[in-house]
This record gives structure tokens, sequence and C-alpha cells, in this order.
């Protein structure tokens, strides 16, 4: 099918944009120009003056199926993120079962292609059942469509299996993602430590528990070669060991989340469960090294770290509400208000770490807008200012502090290899 996107502008270097339309065709953009005749097209979509960007890749989402579809599925997942502009997902593996072997991997992709409505490329496990010590066959998830390995959720806790799993991930030229949590050093935290957790007579988190595990692992990344990749980023220590690993040739690669890059703790109102996330919230030295990570380029990208919970789960103390936020639906919103509206970012850094960084850095054919590359498109609305209504997501989960706030950027129209995967309804 030809489809046309007019009226649209597009970002060339310099942060200058400029008009254009996009003819899509066969699932690639087959042209780019400032207008085409409609008559040769079977859909026009009119873009009405808004921006057009290559759809956004996110490497951290949890869908929650199978094991846990009270809170997502596969299909509710992927909706949230065409409507956030996101084409590509990368789908974390706390599932139940979890898919650690090829069998149970290749269930969890025939839901996928049964159920998603954006391109979703399913993580591994380092170790069976995520928390063990014993490692998966890595060669054999790899040949059943692995995006790469991962214990998202819990920290690998002994460094020789580590060390053992990143060997055969090098071999295999597979990543290693890692969620950093030294468990010995958690004592029971549910929020950072410091000044705000003292007030509210929670224990803390110390920034140590994510800082010491990164540098462990880049030690044996040192070793071993493999691809190592952290996940959300919340410490200035954390960036300090990464910034310095990246300097010694080291072939390390980080992402920070939306929520970490605006919030600190002491924006938290008090017990309320909608505010805990792990990592949690950190101080205003934490907050402002991330940023600097990314404009030096110690930081690779932004993912949401997308975590859906249960309406009744997450309206509990701290103590025992689940950790977890949902991003997919309101990331670029927030970073676009946040950050480009104040001009700490431009527009430009924020497609690169949303779009072009995250599909470079795991090697995807995804996050650019260039004839012949998959049609995977998104179009914003930068002028208008509405509040989050998280009645009207399309994640089944709610569960972000962001409801309310008044924010621009929001998606009018997202295309997975040319198809149309969400449309603003007011379009």
């Amino acid at each position: 099918m030809k489809t046309l996107i007019k009226n649209g502008k597009i970002i060339k270097k310099e942060n200058q944009l400029i008009e254009a339309a996009l003819w899509l065709e066969n699932g690639v953009i087959h042209a780019i120009g400032e207008s085409f005749d409609e008559a040769d097209f079977e859909q026009v979509f009119d873009a009405k003056g808004q921006l057009i960007t290559p759809g956004f890749v996110d490497v951290h989402v949890h869908f929650r199926e199978p094991g846990f579809t009270y809170k997502e599925t596969i299909k509710t997942g992927s909706k949230a993120a065409a409507r956030g502009g996101f084409t590509t997902v990368c789908a974390m593996p706390n599932l139940n079962p979890v898919p650690d072997t090829a069998e149970k991997l290749s269930e969890v992709y025939d839901l996928i292609q049964k159920d998603a409505v954006v391109k979703v490329l399913q993580y591994a496990p380092i170790t069976e059942e995520l928390r063990s010590e014993v490692l998966t066959n890595q060669k054999a998830l790899k040949e059943a469509g692995a995006f790469a390995f991962t214990n998202d959720g819990v920290g690998v806790q002994t460094a020789g299996t580590m060390y053992l799993a990143m060997k055969e991930a090098a071999a295999l030229n597979m990543a290693l993602v890692a969620h950093t949590e030294d468990e010995s050093l958690l004592f029971g935290g549910v929020m950072h430590e410091g000044e705000v957790s003292k007030k509210l007579g929670l224990p803390g988190i110390l920034s140590a528990t994510e800082a010491s595990q990164i540098a462990r692992d880049i030690t044996l990344a040192k070793e071993t070669g493999v691809h190592y990749h952290v996940c959300h980023v919340s410490t200035e220590e954390s960036v300090r060991v990464i910034r310095d690993a990246k300097k010694a040739g080291i072939h390390v690669t980080a992402e920070v989340s939306p929520h970490h890059l605006i919030l600190v703790d002491e924006d938290i109102p008090g017990d309320e469960g909608f505010w805990k996330m792990n990592p949690p919230l950190r101080g205003l030295a934490d907050r402002q090294a991330l940023i600097d990570g990314l404009l030096d380029g110690t930081i690779d990208c932004i993912a949401t770290d997308h975590a859906p919970h249960g309406l009744e789960e997450k309206q509990q103390s701290f103590l025992n509400a689940p950790f977890g936020i949902v991003g997919s639906e309101t990331a670029f919103q927030l970073i676009y208000t946040n950050f480009v509206e104040t001009g700490i970012f431009t527009l430009e850094q924020v497609i690169d770490w949303m779009a072009v960084k995250p599909a470079e850095i795991f090697g995807l054919n995804a996050g650019t807008l260039t004839i012949g590359a998959p049609a995977d498109i998104a179009v914003f609305d930068l002028a208008t200012a509405a509040p989050i209504d998280a009645e009207a997501f399309e994640s089944m989960a709610v569960n972000t502090p962001f409801t309310g706030w008044t924010v621009k950027g929001k998606t009018l129209m997202t295309f997975v290899d040319g198809a149309l995967a969400w449309l603003e309804e007011a379009q």
C-alpha cells in the first residue's frame, strides 16, 4: 500500500525543522520530499505542520505476559508504546514462566506475533528462573530469538556467575544487560537513603547498592570483552564509574529513565506507593549527574522502564507496594516539556537518545528517517499543552506520579512498517 504523510516537519542537523512529506510503500520509507501528488496514494495522513520523527526505540519495558496479565498484556503494553511514539520495544523476562528455555521463549514470541501492535523484542534471562546461579543455554536462546540477556528486576549476585555469563555472551556476540543491585547492601530499603527517608521513617537504599555492582561488572566486562549495558542508571557514582570505563575503552553502554531525570526524593509528598520505584528517586546531585551524563555521552539513551502494576498494589505504603512506574505513554511528553522547552536539551538530542542511539548500540534496523529504512514513524504535536490523563492510557496500569502534569508533545500518529499503529482520535 502507498501511504503519504503530508504537511509535516522533520529535524535536520543543527536542530533545524524543515517541511517534509513521507512516501511509505512496502513497509519502508520510499521517498522524502516537500510534497507529492496525493492522487498517487491509497492513504493520505495530514501531519498539520507537526513534527515527524523516526519511531522511538525503548530497550526497557515490562509487559507482564505471561503470568501477570492483571497488570498488563502484550496487547495493552504495545498499544501504550504506540501511543507514546515507540515502534520498537524490548521486553524484560521477569515473567511466569520465565522464558529461560528456547521453548518458553518461543511461546512468548507466539503471543507477541498474535497481539503486539509494535515490534517487540524479547529478552532472555541470564540464569534459570532469574534468581538462580544456573546459567541458561544462551546459544539455544539466541537461536530462538533472544534480543539480549538480562535478569532485570534483580541483580546477578555472584561475580563468578556474571563472569561466566559474560564470557558466553561475548562468544555469541550478544549483549548482557544488567539491573545492578547488590542485595547485601539493601538492608530492607524501599526508597533512597537520605533526609526524606529519615523524615518519613522508611528504610533507605544506599547509592552504593547500584554503583558497587556496576564497578564489579565493568571489571568483568573488560576481562571478557562483552557488550555490557547498564539499566536505569540513577546515581552520581554510577555515572562516574561508567564514564571512567568508557574512557578506558571498555564496551559499556547505559540508559536513564525519564523519572530519574525529572524527579528527586525531595519531590515525594509522603508515604505513597506511586512514588516507589527501583532504582529509587535519588538526590539533586544524582539527577544533575544523569543530565550531565546524557549530554557528555556517558549515558547513551533514554529508556522508560515501563513497569505496570495493579492499582490496589500501588495504593499502599512504600513498605508494601511493588516497585515500578509506567512510562511508555508519557516519556516523550515529559522529556520535551521539561528539557527541550526549557533549553536544557535540543529536540535533535532527544530524538537521538530515544530513537537513533538505542538502535545503534544494539544494532537494530530502526530509529532513522532515511530512504529504504523501515517505515516506523511517529508524529507529535509540539504546540498543544494538556494535562497527563491516566484515564486515557492504553496501558492497563496508571501507576505514575505524573498524572495531572501539563505537557506538550502528544503523539498524533504512529506507523509500524508503514501501517497505522496509533491515531489520536482528534485527528
